[in-house]
């Protein structure tokens, strides 16, 4: 099916900064506005250890970057460590003109040196590379479709907050692929995970936390080391970390283990084989900002599909058009007739199991409405687990529309993720953020 529109959500949370950086202790919070938009279709490259499917929702947040500051937007990604942002061309003009970053225009920004450390990082998926020409650092990040985009690795200087401004490596990219016929992006993507040149590691950032609401104008985000209020009951699951490196298992992710999968009462038959990494590390699962919905290798998404249709079929008819799948992974899908909304409050709840905390995906977050589609008088609603055989990725994926009305807390101090449902606007309010 082509790619779905773009449209923009005004879903906006705010951002609550422990301290100012890089040090984390004795400051006031700070506040700035991020917001959740649906982008196009492949709108943003992809690093090839993450998926191949459409990027429709993402988290971004607004930043000021360079001397002088310039305003741009980047994408929240806990899946991904390096930042980049789409930088115009000297001299020039690009169809990205009203959100790329003016590295010309910026008095502190500065390529990497072939000779830096940071050019040798073997955290990224493909590490940098020296361009023996230019004595720079050059990287790639690899498209949705097949295709790349080449940049350089740069350094400038991000404010945050009040706190003094942060010099951070990023990438400067030269373009970035976008499918939609409106022909606007996100400015780029800010890496949150464990590497070493994430924006995390590089702001000695060693907790931070968020909740995103299902509702359009509240959340918040806490960034920083803070210890949260009594009424966040935070149940944690260590990150997992194989003891010896594999070939497959991204080290620098967030992954935890999930243990099992309960619907409504009944518990999925699926061995516990099944759920973890195999001998090459393939099959890890990982927390993910940057990704939409929540992808189950096969096995495990076949049994969640057959349990779930089982118990959902006294009230959804199945679509049982074994031609589609939205998205290419979302095959789980059922008819509801137009201007009606599916019966979720009745459907049974999804449960994710993990060593000490659960998840649980229930009402409004179970099904999708795929846009456009229709069948007769029947709007199509796929449940929003996908099948990552399908795409084909090699892990399983946790997307922040399963994160909505739940704090999620990343301690990197003691190697843990916490999980909390909560009503996100009342845990704002109740933080003293008046939204």
């Amino acid at each position: 099916m082509p790619p779905p529109l773009l449209v923009f959500v005004c879903l906006v949370l705010f951002v609550l900064l422990g301290a100012p950086w890089p040090s984390e202790a004795g400051a006031r919070p700070q506040l700035f506005a991020l917001r959740a938009r649906q982008m196009p279709a492949r709108a943003l490259p992809r690093q090839p250890s993450k998926l191949r499917f459409h990027h429709n929702v993402s988290l971004t947040v607004s930043l000021a970057v360079g001397t002088p500051p310039q305003n741009v937007t980047m994408v929240l990604d806990t899946g991904s460590e390096l930042s980049w942002l789409l930088c115009a061309p000297a001299g020039g003009r690009n169809r990205y003109n009203a959100t790329s970053f003016r590295p010309r225009s910026s008095a502190t920004f500065a390529t990497v040196p072939c000779a830096s450390a940071q050019c040798r990082s073997r955290d990224l998926p493909s590490p940098p590379a020296c361009d023996g020409a230019s004595s720079r650092c050059s990287v790639s990040l690899s498209y949705a479709d097949g295709s790349s985009s080449d940049g350089a690795l740069a350094t400038d200087v991000f404010a945050v907050g009040s706190g003094p401004p942060l010099r951070a490596a990023f990438g400067c990219m030269a373009s970035a692929f976008d499918s939609s016929p409106d022909g606007v992006a996100s400015a780029g993507l800010l890496g949150m995970n464990r590497g070493a040149l994430s924006f995390v590691s590089q702001a000695s950032t060693r907790r931070f936390s968020y909740c995103i609401s299902d509702r359009d104008d509240a959340g918040v985000l806490l960034l920083g080391h803070s210890d949260l209020p009594t009424f966040l009951p935070l149940n944690y699951t260590p990150l997992y970390q194989p003891a010896l490196p594999l070939p497959y298992f991204d080290r620098v992710a967030y992954s935890v283990q999930l243990l099992g999968i309960r619907v409504g009462a009944k518990h999925l038959p699926i061995p516990a084989s099944v759920l973890a990494p195999d001998h090459t590390g393939a099959g890890q699962t990982m927390v993910d900002s940057g990704t939409q919905f929540t992808f189950l290798l096969g096995d495990a998404y076949s049994a969640l599909k057959a349990e779930f249709t089982r118990q959902a079929r006294p009230l959804l008819p199945a679509l049982d058009d074994p031609s589609f799948a939205f998205q290419e992974a979302f095959d789980t899908c059922f008819r509801v007739p137009q201007g009606r909304s599916p019966p979720v409050t009745r459907l049974p709840s999804v449960t994710l199991l993990f060593n000490g905390a659960e998840m649980a995906v229930a009402g409004d977050r179970l099904l999708y409405k795929v846009p456009g589609e229709r069948r007769g008088g029947d709007g199509v609603w796929c449940l929003t687990f996908g099948n990552a055989d399908m795409v084909p990725i090699m892990a399983y994926v946790i997307g922040h529309h399963h994160q909505m009305n739940v704090w999620v807390e990343y301690d990197l101090e003691r190697g843990r993720v916490g999980l909390a449902p909560v009503r996100c606007d009342v845990a704002s309010e109740r933080l003293g953020l008046m939204l």
